[in-house]
């Protein structure tokens, strides 16, 4: 069993194969945190609750007689406001006399097999023999909230899940101002705060940074996640490095306004609290209503940063990204934005797939522009009608024409977003969002549409299903590009207005839902900009996502890595496009560690180039396995090293390695063995381009040596890869 309760001590312990988890009922039924961190035997954790003498001016705890417990100081699972925590709390609710005082007890709890799901949310999900769920109960006695905090523990993924659902059973109305989805109370502020930060075309650059006294955090206030941050922050040891040390991971399944905030008290404890933003939150439960948050995933590492970001890997790949695609093999595309733009007919669409098939390419992606009048970015957003003069036909007279040529077809969608200069626009100008009385801003021209509402889902399913049914598509992708501002609901009553950013997404879920239950044979991508809404909440519904629209190699490894602290490779798009900073093998290498396709228009290529595409489209096919499945190693971080970047894929079985090297700039000093890790040391392998056997330990220990793999000096730009196989 994973989870056991010990009724004397009132403990609950959780294990995995990586981490043990622990927590206990003290006193009149509070609910304190104990333990959490590598796994140990022991079940009597009673003593970890006390923190020393608490302070003259903090109140005991209601019920407790014990001199050093005092809700203020000790460590506490899931605490409320205004019971005498003066910490940022978990939950706070606005009762119906006005104040905000809740004091949550236990009642009881229950242990099922598997993972339950979440209604309306994406969320993790497992066989009954792949992981177990606690529910703990608990109730404020005085308001008649109560709480259900879900724990499900994946024993061999290593991965501990956590949500909780709120119920008004009194009888009178409250709203919620504040319900994250776990909190996390830790012994010691001995860590770095590592978390990932950016903007367009500049997504997921890597911070690290000290904790401090105080208050800390990340968040997201755009109305979806953004690039500016991503709803992931990681506490690593301060010495701890990629290979070595103690890191804890935390992640929110969401797409819209998140908040990872963090608070460090005066005894040098940290709280960790993951949930949605509470700023512009507000949720009204009447009588006998519910509200369930969004699923945080809590990771334990004892080999660093890496060990970490391959916990993420496997669970993300094994039990969040639902799409039949993220175990079959995806079809290599290529798409149309950086070939034509809005310039494009269908005469030239099936030009590109002739090209693109002598590459060996199989699927074509027609970019935005098929539909409306839209010949620019100012116009028809939301009019989802195929424009059949421009395609010189029917959408499925174009598809059937690509199709003979033995190329898949894909589409482009940006489904949430509405022109002012639109067909769709002028016959409902209130499906908009707008604050009533303000004008509307624009960004790229548009507005957004009001998702909250199921008439509007209702039309864009339609429009969508019409489409997609009409011909043989096999791919979307999904776009989204802007953020919501004057953010309301014309459908929403005034005392429901704060709950606004929150059905917003629920909405974006639900269709996303319905389409690709109407479409599973359909691969979908999601892109914002880039990756303005990468998170694990589009993970559940699309296997990969764009990771930028920067699209330049240097500058990619950054956003690469950055990406794989928490997301992994296969789902991380990363394309070769017409970029001149470097030639195209090294755009080639740095898109296969990605989801790897092209950008271009292939018709362009030089007669050298295309026979560099056909090296790439046969190192995509040779390697695919390895790169999906195998283990991911961060070798040489571009932030950390100004001159090269390494980087490594080894099997699961380690019989099979693939390393990559870019040479950002010309290093001064090129005699440098890049140690290998993850390999078997008992296994000999072989590099399959010099023919040189090594054995792994030699690998590991003393590394591969390069100097003279560049010829006499290497170019700023060059790049290269060694293909390593044990025998």
């Amino acid at each position: 069993m994973s989870i056991r309760f010990d009724e004397q001590t009132g403990i609950f312990k959780l294990d995995t194969d990586k981490l043990t988890y622990a927590l206990g009922v003290f006193g009149p039924g509070y609910l304190t945190h104990l333990y959490f961190g590598p796994p140990v035997p022991d079940t009597d954790l009673r003593y970890l609750l006390y923190r020393g003498w608490f302070d003259s001016l903090s109140p005991y705890a209601p019920g407790v007689e014990d001199p050093l417990f005092s809700l203020d100081i000790n460590p506490l699972e899931y605490p409320a406001n205004g019971a005498g925590d003066f910490r940022i709390s978990a939950l706070s609710v606005r009762n119906a006399d006005g104040n905000s005082v809740t004091d949550l007890r236990y009642t009881g709890y229950t242990v099922t097999r598997g993972k339950p799901a979440l209604p309306g949310l994406p969320a993790a999900f497992a066989a009954e023999d792949e992981a177990e769920t606690l529910t703990l109960h608990l109730e404020d006695p005085v308001t008649g909230v109560r709480v259900q905090l879900l724990y499900t523990v994946f024993a061999e993924a290593g991965v501990l899940t956590r949500s909780a659902r709120i119920e008004n059973a009194g009888a009178a109305p409250v709203v919620l101002e504040r319900a994250y989805s776990a909190c996390f109370d830790l012994p010691t502020m001995n860590f770095d705060l590592v978390h990932l930060w950016g903007k367009w075309a500049k997504e997921n650059t890597t911070a690290r940074d000290p904790l401090m006294h105080g208050r800390q955090g990340i968040r997201s206030r755009r109305g979806m996640t953004g690039p500016n941050h991503n709803p992931f922050l990681a506490l690593a040891a301060k010495d701890a490095t990629e290979d070595t040390g103690e890191v804890y991971g935390f992640q929110l399944v969401y797409s819209g306004n998140f908040a990872l905030d963090l608070e460090t008290d005066t005894r040098g404890c940290p709280r960790v609290l993951v949930g949605i933003d509470p700023e512009d939150f507000r949720w009204l439960l009447e009588p006998g209503e519910s509200f369930t948050t969004p699923e945080a995933v809590a990771v334990f590492s004892d080999q660093g940063l890496g060990g970490m970001s391959r916990t993420f890997h496997r669970f993300y790949r094994n039990h969040l990204m639902r799409s039949p695609w993220a175990k079959k093999k995806r079809p290599l595309l290529i798409n149309s934005w950086e070939a034509a733009y809005f310039d494009f007919d269908g005469d030239k669409l099936v030009a590109f797939a002739r090209e693109a098939k002598e590459l060996g390419i199989d699927l074509l992606v027609m970019d935005d522009g098929w539909f409306g009048d839209r010949f620019d970015d100012h116009r028809a957003l939301g009019d989802w009608q195929v424009n059949e003069a421009k395609l010189g036909g029917t959408l499925k007279q174009l598809v059937d024409r690509v199709n003979a040529l033995g190329v898949q077809f894909g589409i482009w969608y940006e489904p949430e977003m509405i022109n002012p200069d639109s067909d769709l626009y002028r016959a409902h100008p209130d499906w908009a969002v707008c604050a009533p009385g303000r004008e509307k801003s624009l960004s790229r021209h548009q507005c957004v549409l009001d998702m909250t509402r199921r008439d509007v889902r209702d039309y864009l399913f339609g429009e969508m299903t019409r489409v997609l049914s009409s011909a043989n598509i096999a791919y979307i992708k999904w776009d989204c590009n802007r953020n919501l501002s004057e953010a309301a609901s014309l459908q929403l009553p005034p005392e429901r207005q704060g709950e606004f950013f929150h059905r917003y997404v629920l909405g974006v879920y639900d269709l996303m839902d319905r389409i690709t239950r109407a479409f599973p044979h359909i691969l979908l991508e999601n892109c914002s900009s880039g990756g303005g809404r990468f998170d694990p909440g589009m993970l559940y519904f699309s296997p990969q996502i764009w990771g930028s629209d920067n699209t330049d190699p240097i500058e990619r490894l950054t956003i690469q890595f950055g990406a794989s602290l928490c997301y992994p490779i296969s789902a991380i798009g990363a394309h070769v496009s017409a970029n001149p900073r470097t030639g195209i093998e090294t755009r080639g290498n740095v898109a296969l560690c990605g989801t790897f396709g092209y950008e271009l228009d292939p018709g362009k290529l030089t007669p050298a180039e295309k026979a560099a595409v056909k090296e790439q489209v046969a190192a995509y096919h040779r390697y695919y396995d390895l790169i999906h499945e195998g283990d991911f190693y961060r070798l040489t971080a571009p932030t950390e090293d100004p001159f090269l970047c390494d980087w490594e894929f080894v099997s699961p079985d380690r019989s099979e390695v693939l390393f990559t090297r870019v040479v950002m700039r010309r290093p001064d000093n090129f005699y440098q063995p890049r140690r290998l890790k993850g390999l078997d040391p008992d296994k000999f392998y072989t590099d399959e381009t010099t023919g040189q056997v090594y054995s792994g330990a030699l690998l590991m220990h003393a590394g591969l040596d390069l100097s003279l793999a560049f010829g006499r000096l290497p170019q700023d730009g060059a790049s290269l890869t060694r293909h390593l196989v044990a025998r």
